[in-house]
Order: C-alpha cells, then sequence, then structure tokens
C-alpha cells in the first residue's frame, strides 16, 4: 500500500449532507467535437465486432457441415461394408445385422 497519498477530503454540510462538487469548467467546442466523435467512434466499433463475430459463426458453420456430412458418409460407408463382408461370409443371416460395441 502506497503511504505517500493524502486521504480524500469529503466535504460536508454541517447538517450531513455532501456539498455539491465544484462544476466543471464549460469544454471548448473543439471538446464536444471529440467527445461526439469519440462516442460514434465507439458505437460504430461495437457493430463492427458483431458483425465480424457474426462472420465468423457463418464461416465455422459453412466450414464444418461438409465436414459432418463427410465424416457420416464414411462411417456409413465403413459400415456398409463389414455388414456386406459378413453376410456374404455366412456370418450373419440376411436381413440381421448385429453390431457390438468393445468397451475396455
Amino acid at each position: 500500500m502506497e503511504t505517500h497519498r493524502r486521504p480524500p477530503v469529503i466535504d460536508m454540510t454541517p447538517e450531513g449532507d455532501f456539498r455539491d462538487p465544484v462544476p466543471p469548467q464549460p469544454g471548448t467546442p473543439f471538446d464536444r467535437l471529440l467527445a461526439r466523435l469519440g462516442g460514434t467512434a465507439i458505437l460504430v466499433a461495437a457493430a463492427g465486432g458483431g458483425l465480424l463475430l457474426a462472420g465468423l459463426a457463418i464461416l465455422a458453420i459453412g466450414i464444418l457441415v461438409p465436414l459432418v456430412i463427410g465424416a457420416g458418409a464414411i462411417g456409413a460407408a465403413s459400415l456398409w461394408w463389414r455388414a456386406r463382408r459378413a453376410r456374404s461370409r455366412g456370418e450373419v443371416p440376411p436381413g440381421q445385422v448385429r453390431f457390438v460395441v468393445i468397451r475396455r
């Protein structure tokens, strides 16, 4: 903790109310222009960030959907091929395909 700081001065009336702080000095026209311009810039930056986030979400969905379709097609083809081989070897009667899950 820094010990060189002076404690804040709380200005109170004898009745226990806080006194009004010193009113701020009126800003110059340049200060008002900068305040308005800064607020507008922050609003534009927030809107741009939201659009960027939405664009990234659409891009991710556009990349993941074909990936899921491809993986599902490969998995289905693999199961179909194994069932076909099992039926051709007579391991499973036609129309009855059993899948076994091995837990280790």
